[in-house]
C-alpha cells in the first residue's frame, strides 16, 4: 500500500480562497479557447484532434491539407515502382506517421499477443570513452547508441531482413488506498526484448518504453518564448516549494545549434522540425534534410544487410523525404489546432479548477502561456495560450523512472506534459491510456503514479474526498 498523507490545513485554506476567486470570474474566462485565435470549434468525433489552427487563411489550408496526405501515406520499401513513397526501413516501428500518430492522438501500449506499432523502446548505454562522453557534453548526442541496436528497437523490416527483436509487456497489480476507503488498483509494467535477431545487447543496456503523444497544440508550444519557460524553472529549489523544474539543452538540426528542448517525453527535441526529422528517421527509416545520413535508417555496422539495402533516395536532392515534402510535413503538425474546452461553466468543473490548483497541480501544469509575435508563423503569432505544462523536466520519482538519461534529463526526470486535449483521448484514440508507457488507464491512475517533485500534490488528491476527486477530474477531463 502507498502511504497517504491528508491534505494540510494550509492546503484546504488555499483551496476556498482559489475558489472563492474562481467563482468571482465569467465562467470559462479565457480558457474556452485554449489555443487563442487558432482554437478549433467542431463537433467532438474522432477526427477532433485532425482540424487546422481555426485563424488559417484559407490559401495555407491547402498545404496544410497536402501535408496531411504526406502525414497518412504508407511507404514502401525500396525499389518500388512508386518512387514518391519508396525508402521504408529497412528496419522500422511503422509505416506511416498516422499509424504512430491514429488521428492525431497518442499511441497505446499493444495488447497481448499483438505487436506494438504505437509504442517503441528507447535504446542506449552509458558513455564508453571520452569521444561519447565529448558527444553528450556538446550536445551532438542526448544518449550514446548501444553499439548493435542503436537507439531504438525497430520490431519491423522490408522484405529479405529481419527485424531487429520484439517488446515483451508484464504487468504487477499496485493497489493505492485513498480517502473514505476508496481503492484504486495501478498496473506496474516491466519490459523485456525477446527475439533478437542482430546478436545479444549491451550488458549496460538501459531500455525506455514511449508511446507516441498527441498532436495538436504543437506550433503553439513552440512559439512560447525561451524566456517565458526558463523563468519556471528552479532547478536548485531556491523558493523550497518542493518543485525543481529544469530545462533540457538538445541539439537542433533545424537550427545548427544547441537549443532549449521542448518536444518528446524527455524534452528531446527542440523544434517541431527537429521532432520531425528525427520520427522520419528512427520509426520509419527516411532521411530528410535535417537528418541527410538516414537513409538506412538506424542500420549499425553490426547490420551488414541494412546497410547494403538499397535506398529509396531522391535523385536530385540525395534523401528520401525531400525538402518541399518535409516541409508540409511540418507545417501539418505545426498546425494541429487545439479544441475548445467543454463545460468550462460547468460547477463541478470550476470547483475542480480550484482543487487543481489547491492541491499544486499548476505549479508544474502551468496554466497559460503568452506566444512570441513572429510573422512566419501567423496562425501561432501572438495568441495567450491554455496547455497547462512549464514544458520542463521534473524528478517525478521511482516509481516511473525508466532510469535511462537523455541529455540533461535524468532517469527520473520527465517533461511536463500538456493537458489540453486530455479529456478527448478515449474520443479520438479508443482509450484512456496515459503517461510516457500508457501505464495508467484514465486520469486518477495517472495522477497516482506521480511521485518525486509531485509526490505532495499526489497525495493532497488521494487524500481528497470522493466528490472532491470527481469535481478535480470533471476539470482535468474538460481541458
Amino acid at each position: 500500500m502507498h502511504p497517504i498523507r491528508s491534505a494540510s490545513t494550509k492546503t484546504r485554506a488555499f483551496g476556498i480562497v482559489a475558489l472563492a476567486t474562481l467563482l468571482a470570474l465569467p465562467a470559462g474566462a479565457d480558457e474556452r479557447r485554449p489555443g487563442g485565435d487558432a482554437t478549433v470549434s467542431k463537433p467532438i468525433n474522432s477526427s477532433v484532434f485532425s482540424h487546422p489552427s481555426g485563424n488559417m487563411r484559407f490559401e495555407r489550408q491547402l498545404d496544410f491539407r497536402i501535408g496531411d496526405g504526406i502525414f497518412r501515406k504508407l511507404w514502401a520499401s525500396s525499389p518500388s515502382s512508386t518512387t514518391s513513397s519508396d525508402g521504408l526501413g529497412p528496419l522500422y516501428n511503422a509505416r506511416s506517421c498516422q499509424s504512430c500518430h491514429l488521428k492525431d492522438g497518442r499511441g497505446r501500449p499493444p495488447a497481448e499477443g499483438e505487436t506494438a506499432v504505437s509504442m517503441f523502446l528507447r535504446l542506449s548505454i552509458p558513455p564508453q570513452n571520452e569521444a561519447d562522453r565529448q558527444a553528450l557534453e556538446s550536445f551532438v548526442r542526448t544518449v550514446t547508441p548501444e553499439p548493435t541496436y542503436g537507439t531504438q528497437l525497430q520490431n519491423f523490416s522490408v522484405q529479405g531482413l529481419l527485424a531487429e527483436g520484439r517488446m515483451d509487456i508484464a504487468y504487477s497489480d499496485v493497489k493505492v488506498e485513498l480517502a473514505e476507503g476508496e481503492t484504486v488498483t495501478l498496473r506496474k509494467p516491466s519490459y523485456r526484448i525477446a527475439d533478437l535477431n542482430y546478436g545479444p545487447l549491451h550488458p549496460q543496456t538501459m531500455i525506455s518504453p514511449r508511446v507516441t503523444p498527441q498532436m495538436i497544440g504543437l506550433g503553439l508550444l513552440e512559439m512560447i518564448p525561451e524566456a517565458d519557460i526558463l523563468r519556471h524553472a528552479d532547478p536548485e529549489d531556491r523558493d523550497s516549494d518542493g518543485i525543481a523544474g529544469r530545462p533540457n539543452q538538445v541539439w537542433s538540426h533545424a537550427h545548427g545549434k544547441a537549443m532549449l528542448g521542448r518536444f518528446g517525453w524527455k524534452a528531446g527535441a527542440a523544434t517541431v522540425a527537429d521532432q520531425t526529422a528525427e520520427a522520419f528517421a528512427g520509426d520509419l527509416g527516411l532521411s530528410t534534410p535535417l537528418l541527410p545520413q538516414t537513409s538506412h535508417g538506424e542500420c549499425t555496422v553490426a547490420q551488414r544487410d541494412c546497410l547494403n539495402a538499397p535506398t529509396g533516395d531522391d535523385p536530385d536532392e540525395n534523401i528520401e523525404v525531400p525538402r518541399q515534402m518535409f516541409d508540409l510535413t511540418v507545417f501539418y503538425a505545426r498546425n494541429l489546432a487545439v479544441p475548445a474546452r467543454r463545460k468550462s461553466g460547468d460547477p463541478a468543473v470550476r470547483r475542480g479548477q480550484a482543487l487543481f490548483a489547491a492541491a499544486g497541480c499548476a505549479g508544474c501544469h502551468v496554466p497559460s502561456h503568452r506566444t512570441a509575435t513572429d510573422a512566419a508563423h501567423p496562425e501561432q503569432s501572438g495568441q495567450t495560450i491554455w496547455p497547462y505544462t512549464d514544458l520542463l523536466l521534473h524528478d517525478m520519482g521511482e516509481g516511473l523512472a525508466d532510469n535511462r538519461p537523455e541529455g540533461h534529463a535524468s532517469g527520473r526526470h520527465w517533461r511536463t506534459a500538456p493537458l489540453w486535449g486530455i479529456g478527448l483521448t478515449r474520443i479520438v484514440s479508443g482509450h484512456d491510456f496515459l503517461l510516457h508507457d500508457g501505464r495508467a488507464r484514465g486520469v486518477l491512475e495517472a495522477i497516482l503514479w506521480h511521485g518525486g517533485e509531485a509526490q505532495a500534490a499526489r497525495d493532497r488528491v488521494a487524500g481528497m474526498s470522493s466528490q472532491e476527486r470527481a469535481d478535480l477530474l470533471a476539470f482535468i477531463n474538460s481541458l
